[in-house]
């Protein structure tokens, strides 16, 4: 599964991973980031949810777009026992895309265009 972050230049994008749990037993995962861009994605909420049996939980993803060229990572969800009962591994890509640029601020200046 692939997770896309697209948006202007700068803006910050949060992204929530909805999970399910669909077993009559707790589920806990630990969520780790890696790749070559790990670093600019973060784990707003923290790196660890519990979901409850027949319940849902969320992990949320947060990146801010600094540079043009797109980002890529994977978030890897690493499940711990609880009641006893381990949950399946589970990897999301993540990517980033700039849609468009504004700018920050505008400086206008004079100069001459040639001087001998």
């Amino acid at each position: 599964n692939t997770i896309d972050f697209t948006g202007p230049l700068h803006a910050t994008i949060v992204k929530q991973v909805h999970l399910k749990n669909p077993s009559n037993y707790a589920l806990a995962y630990n969520a780790v980031l890696v790749g070559r861009d790990a670093d600019d994605f973060s784990l707003s909420k923290g790196n660890t949810v519990v979901i409850p049996s027949m319940r849902q939980g969320f992990i949320t993803v947060e990146f801010t777009i600094r540079f043009l060229h797109p980002a890529e990572a994977v978030l890897i969800l690493i499940s711990n026992k609880v009641d006893g009962i381990d949950g399946a591994t589970l990897t999301f890509s993540l990517k980033s895309e700039v849609k468009n640029m504004e700018p920050l601020s505008m400086i206008k200046c004079r100069s001459p265009c040639y001087e001998l």
